[in-house]
């Protein structure tokens, strides 16, 4: 459906210039938007794919020229990304989803549905579970007993919320998820390989594995409010404690979260991230792609770890780390051009040498 650029001004907050009365349908790439597309070009590089295509309007850079870029209206982005944010969300399409109960759906009669929550084809909601007001429930959808939706969350597809656990309101949990799952605590019945390990650095003869007792999950898992999972990720609950997500937290997809993490409030977790049991994880953190995190270890607030980077120990707050293993950024990058200088500099150890005859 198009959209005049005076309305989307309106709802993003962006300044427009030009014929504000102008219709879009869609935003597209510069290089191939039509003329009932919106161009974004946020950004001095894209003018030249912006000239490439037939955009009548654009979201621009500051101070950019829309009459001299050929627009016939424009809209300005202070910040690219986030005016990306709010142009993308304007245009987002509305949940595919039917109102109310779907036939197929399996609802226990002791179970508590909200005012004006749908629940999909299939979909299976647990004895003793309340769902918020406003609540989605996506198709093949399992919802265990006991489980607390807050108001206006969206579990999609395929998602699984084992029994007991808590999601907090206007949440997102993405397809095929799983909350709640137990925890991966298993202890050998006699002193095991890993015990060895730890305290002599070898495996013993007389501690090898010869089986795993299983450490029941008795904690769950507790979600806070606007946190979202991504597609595919799994959150175990807590061995007694509970396995917590603070409010406003992003996670990716593909994301494993061991028993009895506890990751603070508005952090960023990216994809195939991987924290191992009783991993704490502060405030405001990111954590970049396949970043791994040994069990135990706390990580403090305003941290940010880039992509791969393996951590085995305590990281104090403010800290930007990166590599294996994790190390303080100033200090890897001092030692990854002392490493570029070693060839040249065996080279003239080699030439000292030879001139002493050594």
């Amino acid at each position: 459906m198009p959209h005049t650029l005076a309305d989307i001004a309106a709802a993003t907050g962006l300044d427009a210039e030009g014929d504000t009365a102008l219709a879009v349908a869609r935003p597209a790439e510069p290089a191939v938007a039509g003329p009932d597309d919106l161009a974004l070009a946020m950004s001095p590089k894209y003018a030249k794919a912006l000239g490439e295509g037939r955009a009548r309007a654009a979201v621009l850079w500051p101070g950019a020229d829309w009459r001299a870029l050929g627009l016939e209206a424009a809209l300005y982005a202070p910040r690219a990304r986030l005016a990306l944010a709010h142009v993308t969300g304007f245009f987002a399409p509305a949940l595919d989803m039917e109102p109310g109960v779907h036939p197929t759906a399996l609802v226990h009669p002791g179970a508590a549905v909200g005012e004006d929550a749908w629940i999909g084809p299939y979909a299976v909601i647990g004895a003793g579970s309340v769902l918020g007001a406003g609540v989605r429930i996506g198709a093949h959808v399992t919802v265990g007993s006991d489980v607390r939706v807050g108001p206006e969350t969206v579990i999609q597809p395929g998602a699984r919320l084992a029994r007991g656990i808590q999601i907090g309101a206007r949440g997102l949990i993405g397809a095929n998820a799983c909350l709640g799952g137990d925890g991966f605590s298993y202890v050998t019945p006699e002193r095991g390989a890993v015990e060895s390990a730890k305290t002599s650095g070898r495996v013993a003869e007389d501690a090898r594995n010869t089986g795993f007792r299983r450490i029941a999950s008795l904690g769950r898992v507790v979600i806070g409010d606007d946190v979202e999972v991504g597609a595919g990720t799994c959150i175990d609950r807590g061995t007694v404690a509970d396995t917590t997500v603070g409010d406003g937290t992003k996670i990716d997809n593909q994301v494993m979260l061991g028993h009895n993490v506890r990751i603070g409030r508005t952090c960023l977790v990216c994809g195939q991230v991987g924290l191992a049991g009783s991993v704490t994880v502060g405030d405001r953190t990111v954590l970049g792609g396949q970043v791994g995190v040994a069990d135990h270890v706390a990580i403090g607030h305003d941290c940010v770890l880039a992509g791969g980077t393996l951590v085995g120990q305590d990281i104090r707050a403010g800290s930007v780390m990166m590599g294996v293993p994790a190390t303080d950024r100033q200090s890897l990058v001092e030692q990854m051009m002392a490493l570029k200088r070693l060839p040249r500099l065996l080279v003239q150890m080699r030439e000292v040498r030879a001139k002493l005859g050594i």
